[in-house]
């Protein structure tokens, strides 16, 4: 009797999902609400792409919550990917496309739209969304995303496997959302050269290469313990500015480079890096990885003048620098890279003897 209760307890679980899962099979083989854009669960979402009618297109894969990848080899920016997320959840649909201008619009998709697939980690399974079983990847929607309307107050956009586009706007959003749907990869990617807290860094070595007596390294030992001593000598320095440290310390929480480039001339950079480097900075955090970059003068492109109208060699303004696990050439400015370039007289408070 007890058998025939566990029997029949197992035969009415399976019926319930199975009835469950045809549901859902035939649901899914309906057409597509050809106006619903919006994500209900952001949460959810694991993989977007985006791809341009001109060849750009962009991976953002979420690797953990809160930290996003960029097509497999970048870090995503963090304020973008949560730009873009809250853009989804809040999507809402106007009208369709009028009539009168419905040739255009579709002329238009076809030719200047951005492609976009939204992958999210879904339950086959769901009763009630209180029994969520067999979680797995998911294409849940595709569709495209089109210019501005003529007032600015919304977007064309078009479900993938529709003939309707529809205007689509963000609630208490005065503009358009297109914008935030880019292809381009430097719109999205980290510009974050150095992150690191003071309690993150074990040391940190920077070297003049054309002043090589201001070249030192610091160690620290704990929260309060700093020692600093000269490249080259090895000498160790007891006394030191302490305000000076202090800030040096803490101006590695927030570094980053204003430009990349996409594609660069092998020559081009060649010309660069065989240039003596201005500076060479190495930070070694508590885990025991290392971050190596070197800076480079920027010729005068834009024809700076000094004080008496003369032109400068250099651009004063920015410089090359080069990330040492990639190789990658960027452009970052003085004012970012100054707090983290100190010589070791600076920190010392006086001349090197």
């Amino acid at each position: 009797m007890k058998n025939n209760w566990i029997v029949s307890i197992i035969v009415l679980v399976l019926l319930i999902v199975a009835i469950v899962l045809i549901v859902q099979n035939r649901r899914s083989t309906l057409k597509v609400e050809i106006g619903t854009f919006a994500i209900n669960d952001t949460a959810s979402v694991s993989k977007i792409f985006m791809a341009d009618m001109q060849d750009n297109e962009v991976l953002l894969k979420k690797e953990h919550p809160g930290k996003w990848s960029l097509n497999d080899t970048l870090n995503a920016r963090k304020e973008g990917i949560e730009l873009l997320l809250s853009t989804m959840s809040k999507l809402a649909v106007k009208a369709p496309v009028s009539k009168a201008s419905y040739d255009v619009v579709i002329k238009r998709l076809a030719t200047s739209s951005v492609k976009v697939e939204i992958y999210q980690i879904l339950p086959r399974v769901n009763i009630f969304n209180l029994i969520r079983l067999f979680p797995h990847e998911k294409l849940s929607k595709v569709y495209y995303v089109g210019n501005a309307t003529p007032d600015n107050m919304g977007s064309f956009m078009l479900m993938d496997g529709s003939d309707t586009p529809f205007v689509v706007y963000l609630p208490g959003f005065k503009g358009y959302v297109s914008a935030r749907y880019s292809a381009f990869t430097s719109d999205w990617r980290d510009h974050t050269i150095f992150s690191q807290k003071p309690a993150q860094i074990s040391s940190i070595q920077i070297e003049f290469p054309q002043t090589p007596a201001e070249s030192f390294k610091l160690d620290k030992y704990g929260d309060h313990e700093v020692k600093i001593s000269q490249l080259g000598t090895g000498k160790v320095f007891v006394g030191f500015d302490t305000t000076r440290v202090i800030d040096f310390i803490n101006a590695f929480r927030n570094i980053r480079f204003e430009e990349s480039f996409q594609q660069v001339d092998a020559k081009y950079k060649d010309s660069i890096v065989s240039q003596t480097p201005l500076h060479i900075i190495g930070l070694k955090d508590m885990t025991g990885n290392i971050r190596k970059v070197k800076t480079y003068r920027r010729a005068n492109i834009a024809q700076q003048e000094d004080l008496d109208g003369n032109i400068l060699p250099y651009d004063v303004n920015r410089l090359y620098a080069v990330i040492e696990e990639n190789k990658e050439l960027l452009i970052v400015q003085y004012f970012v890279f100054d707090p983290i370039t100190r010589p070791l007289s600076f920190l010392l408070g006086k001349p090197i003897d």
